[in-house]
């Protein structure tokens, strides 16, 4: 059975993504793996509530908003690629 083309075809992430992500276009899965790398390594989850992500001056364009849920976050990673 074949995979979910949509999240395996290579995405070219906007300007303010590739600040997180870089700008090569690369699946799906891969921006949500680069970006939670970027989460951890900048120290970016919440500490009482791990399902909520803390915005830095690199997500806040994105984001819009100080924090987000992680299923919000990724709704709204998703407009940045295309």
């Amino acid at each position: 059975m074949a995979k979910n083309s949509a999240f395996m075809k290579p995405m070219k992430p906007s300007a303010l993504l590739a600040k997180v992500v870089g700008s090569d276009a690369i699946p799906r899965t891969e921006v949500t793996k680069r970006l939670w790398k970027y989460i951890k390594k900048n120290g970016l989850q919440d500490k009482k509530n791990k399902r909520m992500i803390n915005a830095d001056e690199n997500l806040k364009p994105i984001f819009k908003k100080d924090q987000v849920s992680m299923f919000d976050m990724t709704k709204l990673v998703n407009k940045q690629l295309a």
